[in-house]
């Protein structure tokens, strides 16, 4: 693996995508406020923005984010979501940037190394709620069939999000979530992004070469030819 690359793992697009939520939140307009992003993304954030085109490229993660704000702030309030299940959560900092019920249970679940690295960057900072950290490998599907039933046990109403998520999952891998997230009885509903097959394409044209050499490309770009 070339150390040069701004993308060593898959865990690693989650600095680009904080970078362009700092770039937002500095704009004399902007949509949201994320005073946490910049110190979270890093110089290798700032590499990443890059490699990507520049600030200008920021636009879709942009509204992505104010979308997904939206609908969980909604979600809570309208239909009294209890517990927010945030599935490959990367460095998203939604439990100490939105107005939330202290009373919420928001689980993240991601890879051991983002989630000490955000648990350290973070460590002077409060949540809003309570906001529980779960270091797990979501491709292994025992482990996390037994989490999803853990959680829905102890759960009134879950709201799922796999923001950025099952873009790098196998069509094959995505379905086998979705029904272990629908077997559970208390899993109320599930936020999710999904990309066109152009835009996969102008990505895979911008980040092939490097998520190649991170082994973070899963065959679904195969499918975008």
């Amino acid at each position: 693996m070339n150390a040069s690359f701004p993308i060593q793992n898959i865990s690693d697009t989650a600095y680009g995508v904080a970078i362009y939520r700092a770039i937002e939140s500095e704009r004399s307009d902007a949509l949201f406020c994320d005073r946490f992003a910049r110190t979270l993304a890093g110089k290798r954030g700032e590499q990443i923005v890059q490699l990507g085109g520049g600030e200008s490229a920021g636009w879709l993660l942009v509204v992505r984010t104010c979308i997904i704000d939206r609908l969980v702030l909604q979600s809570i309030e309208r239909e009294g979501i209890d517990t927010v299940l945030n599935l490959g959560a990367g460095l998203d900092t939604r439990p100490y940037r939105l107005s939330l019920p202290a009373s919420l249970r928001w689980i993240e679940v991601d890879l051991p190394a983002i989630l000490e690295y955000k648990q350290q960057k973070l460590s002077g900072e409060s949540p809003n709620c309570f906001l529980e950290l779960v270091k797990l490998d979501l491709t292994d599907l025992a482990a996390s069939h037994a989490f999803f039933t853990k959680v829905n046990a102890t759960a009134k109403k879950v709201l799922v999000i796999t923001e950025g998520l099952v873009v790098y999952l196998t069509p094959a891998q995505v379905a086998i979530l979705a029904i272990a997230l629908h077997r559970q009885n208390k899993f109320h509903g599930w936020i999710l992004d999904v990309i066109s097959p152009l835009e996969l394409k102008l990505a895979r044209k911008k980040y092939v070469r490097e998520l190649t050499a991170a082994n973070s490309i899963e065959p679904i770009w195969d499918l975008i030819e």
